[in-house]
C-alpha cells in the first residue's frame, strides 16, 4: 500500500502529545494506517462512522466530557459534515480539531476526487474555518498541536490538511 506508515505514525503520536482520547473515522485509503494505529491503542477511543457528520457530535459530547477529540475524514467528507460543523460546533462554540486527507490536488490519479479537492480549501475559508496543509512530517507536531490550541481557545473548529506529499509514499 502507498499510503506512509511513518508519515501515519508521526500524525497519530502528535495528536496523542496534544491529549487527543477520541477519534472518529469513515474507512478512507489515506487514514488507513492512522485509523489501525487508533483500533489497536488501548488509550485510545475509535468511533466508526456511518457518515462523518456523526463525528461533529461525538467530538461535542467528548468536550463536555472533558475529552479531547479528532476526526479523521477525506475532502468529501469534510463537505457531507458541513450542517455538522456550522449548526452544532460552530453555534455552540465547541472546539473540533479536523484532520481531511486532501485529495483531489495535483497529482491525483482518481477523478473521483478531483471536484472536492477543487472546493476544500474556498468552503473553508466561507466557513472562516482556519486551517493548514501538513505536507511535510517536520510541519506535523507543531501544527497538529497549534490547530489543538487554537480549536480549544477559540471554541471552534480548526483543519489540518493532510497532502500527498506527507501521506503518500516517495516513488507510489
Amino acid at each position: 500500500m502507498p499510503v506512509s506508515v511513518d508519515s501515519s505514525r508521526i500524525v497519530y503520536d502528535a495528536l496523542k502529545a496534544c491529549g487527543v482520547e477520541l477519534v472518529s473515522a469513515l474507512p478512507e485509503t489515506w487514514l488507513v494506517h492512522l485509523i489501525r494505529m487508533a483500533d489497536d491503542d488501548p488509550e485510545m477511543i475509535l468511533v466508526r462512522l456511518a457518515k462523518e457528520e456523526e463525528g461533529v457530535g461525538l467530538s461535542a459530547g467528548a468536550h463536555f466530557a472533558g475529552k479531547r477529540s479528532a476526526m479523521l475524514m477525506q475532502n468529501h467528507g469534510f463537505l457531507a459534515s458541513i450542517n455538522g460543523i456550522v449548526s452544532g460546533a460552530q453555534l455552540f462554540r465547541i472546539p473540533l480539531l479536523m484532520l481531511v486527507s486532501d485529495r483531489g490536488t495535483f497529482g491525483e490519479p482518481d477523478p473521483w476526487q478531483t471536484e472536492g479537492g477543487l472546493v476544500t480549501e474556498h468552503v473553508l475559508h466561507a466557513l472562516r474555518i482556519p486551517f493548514e496543509r501538513l505536507d511535510t512530517r517536520e510541519q506535523v507536531a507543531p501544527r497538529v498541536a497549534k490547530a489543538m490550541t487554537l480549536a480549544h481557545a477559540s471554541n471552534r473548529p480548526a483543519a489540518l490538511l493532510l497532502g500527498r506529499d506527507l501521506m503518500w509514499e516517495e516513488g507510489a
